[in-house]
Order: structure tokens, then C-alpha cells, then sequence
């Protein structure tokens, strides 16, 4: 069947765009490896700056239960510096398992079309169409795919994008808690060549997600041993331990997160989300960018549709909206990550962040994006 875009990947910014399209009239095939509802690594934390847009489309996560979020606090590795600060746009807490499967719903009383538990093996580009072939060895055909395949993925391989070349050294893992935890907070505990993010989210749960090194794991051999070395040296992380429940068994760990620069077009694909450039969980804003840039794509490929606009116009169009909307958010934080991960360099960086307040604002205006 030919479809009027084919979208691979089912996480925010798959399933955004998938919902705008589909309610614009477009035939929309979106293929996901997994079955909803599932969780994904990710700190689950999401800045005010979409909520213009979300309550748009007729979402409103306070509805489903997320927390609302007006306050930050970080610390250092060994818990004597600490940065406590309002978030003066402020953000909510959800989890990936309650608020993409909502939208998958949503995308589909709009008429987009499902394929799970099946990949995208393989994307040819010919005579102006692509041919999407699947892991059962069927094909699907569109004028239009969009990557949403998220941080890291096989289609990158396959399309040999430039930075699938170059090892990573992260890994994330998360987990969702019980525990006491103020539910206006968001925290950032750093540790040795890590840091940890805790929110609430719905039904009052939490979200523990840290980011650390391959060589951190394959020093102690395990995540357990890793965390008891590293992550809970931290005494706040320390405290939070001692009065947590964890909800399932086994953390979703990801290895290989890259934080290199990306092409939001290749070989004519739109990338949108992650899979178009992956901003730092440090500044907490990745789910935000993901909903911001399928507005953006969205947006332009329904004006391509209905005015005619060249293959060309569209990728065009999208490469400077991408770069004028995230760049130099993208670039903060690959250097705001510098300050943070070393035990001496953390502690001085939240010092002297903490006593220059303008200076504190302008790093977390500078990794936010206004109201869109």
C-alpha cells in the first residue's frame, strides 16, 4: 500500500507528528518495534514551553496525572555544594509509558495506521518514492519517511550517518520509585562521571534516571556494584535510597547514547526527535525538543501537501527551522556537560553558579526554549 508518509519510530516526536498528520488527512503508517504500553530510558521531565502547543491538540497531561514542577536543585558528588532554585517556565513530570501510549490512542482515532512489534530493516529512495521494507520482509511505499528512531538505532547504521561511527562512552538506566520526594522538585545528584535526575511523576511514583560511562560499569562489573560505588556515594542519593521502593525488578538501561551533532535531513528522511540531535539530559529538555520538532516537520509537510511545495522547499525549510529552533540549545549543552561528572570541577561549577544568580538563569535560559 502506498502510504502518504511513513514514520519509523513510536516515541514523542514519532507519534506527534503521526497525530498532526493524520488529523490533517494525510495516510500515515507508523511502525514501532515494541507494543504499547512500554517504557523507555528517559528523565520523564518536560518544560511549560509545550504546553501552548499540547493543550492545542487537546492535551492536557495535568489530566493524566502528571506533576507540576517549579523548582530545581543540584548537587555535588559529595553533597556539600548545592544549587537550589525556582524554574521560572517550570515543567511537568510524566512517564513515556503513560504519555506515548495516550498519544498512540490519540494518533489513532485520528486514522494513522500501526504497525508493532515489527522494525524497518531497510529504506531505498527511487523515482521520488521510498520503499520501507520490514523485519517480516514486507514493503511499504511513501513520498515521505520520517526517522524517529530515537538516540540510537539500526536504521542509523544502515543509513551509515556519521556519527554512528564514533563510540559513545554513556550509558543511561532508569528506574521508577516509591519513595518521599517533594513533587514540585526536580534534582540533579551528580556523582563520579555521572549524574541522576528525580522527579515525581503520575500516581505518585518517581523517576530516577542517570546517565554514566561504560567504563564506570565495566569497573564494577555490575549496576548494582556500580551504583553502591558511584551513584550512592552522593549522600542525598544516599538518603533517597534508604526510603525507596523500586517498581520493577530491572532498571532500562540504553548503552551508546551519543551526543555528536546529526543532520535533521538524510537521504531525503526528515529526522525529528532524538534521531535529529540529542540534547544532554543534564538540561532536562529532550522530550520537549522531540514534541517541539514534529510541530516543526508536521507543519511544513502539511504546507507542502497543500501548496505544492517541491521535495526540495521541504527539506530545505526544515534543516534552518531545526537549526534556528535547537542548535544552539544543542551546543550549551554539550558544554554545560563539561562542568559536570568530575568531582572538583561539579562542586566548583554549582558554587559559583549559586552566587551568581544572573549567571544561573542564563544557563537554564539557554537550554529552555520559549512557549510554542
Amino acid at each position: 500500500m502506498l502510504y502518504d508518509a511513513v514514520i519509523i519510530g513510536g516515541g514523542l516526536a514519532g507519534l506527534v507528528n503521526a497525530l498532526q498528520l493524520g488529523r490533517a488527512g494525510l495516510a500515515v503508517l507508523l511502525v514501532e518495534k515494541k507494543q504499547y504500553p512500554f517504557h523507555r530510558v528517559c528523565g520523564e521531565y518536560i518544560s511549560n514551553e509545550t504546553l501552548p502547543f499540547l493543550n492545542s491538540l487537546g492535551i492536557d497531561p495535568f489530566a493524566l496525572g502528571a506533576s507540576d514542577i517549579n523548582r530545581l536543585q543540584v548537587t555535588a558528588p559529595d553533597g556539600k555544594s548545592v544549587l537550589k532554585m525556582p524554574l521560572d517556565l517550570g515543567g511537568f513530570g510524566i512517564s513515556r509509558y503513560l504519555f506515548d501510549h495516550f498519544l498512540y490512542e490519540k494518533a489513532s482515532e485520528a486514522g494513522v495506521t500501526f504497525i508493532t512489534g515489527k522494525s524497518a530493516e531497510d529504506v531505498t529512495f527511487g523515482d521520488d518514492t521510498f520503499s520501507v521494507q520490514l523485519s517480516d520482509s514486507s514493503t511499504v511505499q511513501a513520498p515521505l519517511v520520517i526517522g524517529a528512531f530515537g538516540k540510537r538505532s539500526r536504521m542509523d547504521k544502515q543509513l551509515d550517518r556519521e556519527f554512528i561511527g564514533k563510540r559513545s562512552p554513556y550509558i543511561g538506566v532508569k528506574y521508577h520509585v516509591r519513595t518521599r520526594f517533594p513533587k514540585d522538585l526536580i534534582a540533579l545528584h551528580n556523582f563520579r562521571d555521572g549524574y541522576c535526575g528525580v522527579c515525581a511523576i503520575e500516581n505518585d511514583t518517581y523517576n530516577l534516571c542517570y546517565l554514566t560511562t561504560r567504563d564506570n560499569l565495566k569497573k564494577y562489573g555490575s549496576i548494582e556494584e556500580m551504583e553502591e560505588n558511584t551513584l550512592y556515594r552522593n549522600p542525598y542519593m544516599q538518603a533517597l535510597r534508604n526510603d525507596m521502593e523500586a517498581l520493577y525488578p530491572r532498571p532500562e538501561v540504553i548503552n551508546e547514547v551519543s551526543f555528536a551533532p546529526k543532520k535533521a535531513v538524510e537521504e531525503h528522511i526528515l529526522m525529528s526527535g532524538d534521531t535529529a540531535g540529542l540534547i544532554t539530559p543534564l538540561c532536562g529538555n529532550g522530550m520537549a525538543m522531540a514534541i517541539h520538532s514534529a510541530k516543526l516537520l508536521s507543519g511544513l509537510i502539511i504546507q507542502h501537501r497543500r501548496e505544492g511545495r517541491s521535495r526540495q522547499w521541504l527539506e530545505t525549510q526544515y534543516t534552518r527551522h531545526w537549526r534556528r529552533t535547537f542548535a544552539r540549545r544543542l551546543w550549551m549543552g554539550r558544554h554545560i556537560q563539561q562542568l559536570f561528572g568530575n568531582e572538583g570541577v561539579t562542586s566548583m561549577a554549582i558554587r559559583l553558579i549559586s552566587s551568581v544568580r544572573p549567571a544561573a538563569r542564563f544557563v537554564l535560559s539557554q537550554t529552555h526554549g520559549k512557549p510554542f
